[in-house]
């Protein structure tokens, strides 16, 4: 077992500036190497504080704010349009990044890309479900309305 201290958020492991063990395969060859973690070290203490730091000048700044934009976010459908085929198959696919301007584009805030999921990569016109992380225990289910730009 490696120890690591995160990064980045890693989904189901933690997020940045977290302590975790993880089996030695999964750091030597994902973690370490894609710049998600770095090897914990009795001196790393003081970047795992800069690390939550920053995390916290990025997250909403209150509990009040991220439960008025989960409100909104859970209240509208958002309607991302892509270039797409006669069948409605897309050219490519919906991006987290998509669907992040379209959250900006509302009025809604920002919201970062790298907190954003969805199920199965999204790959033709239709409904859609995706959940955004507004903050560490708050988490807004997105309706997505894909159609095809015209």
């Amino acid at each position: 077992m490696s120890k690591l201290i995160l990064t980045n958020e890693v989904s189901g492991l933690g997020s940045a500036g977290d302590v975790v063990e993880v089996k030695d395969g999964y750091a030597r060859n994902f973690l370490v190497p894609n710049g998600l973690a770095v090897v914990w070290s009795r001196g790393g203490e003081k970047q795992v504080t800069q690390i939550r730091d920053a995390r916290d000048a990025r997250a909403i700044a209150s509990e009040e704010i991220a439960m008025e934009i989960k409100s909104k976010l859970e209240g509208t459908i958002l309607r991302i349009t892509a270039k797409a085929g006669a069948n409605g198959r897309l050219f490519g696919a919906v991006k987290t990044s998509d669907i992040a301007d379209a959250v900006k584009a509302l009025g809604f805030g920002e919201v970062d890309k790298r907190k954003i999921e969805f199920a199965s990569s999204i790959r033709t016109t239709g409904d859609y479900e995706a959940s955004v992380r507004l903050n560490s225990d708050l988490v807004a289910q997105v309706k997505l309305q894909v159609v095809a730009a015209k």
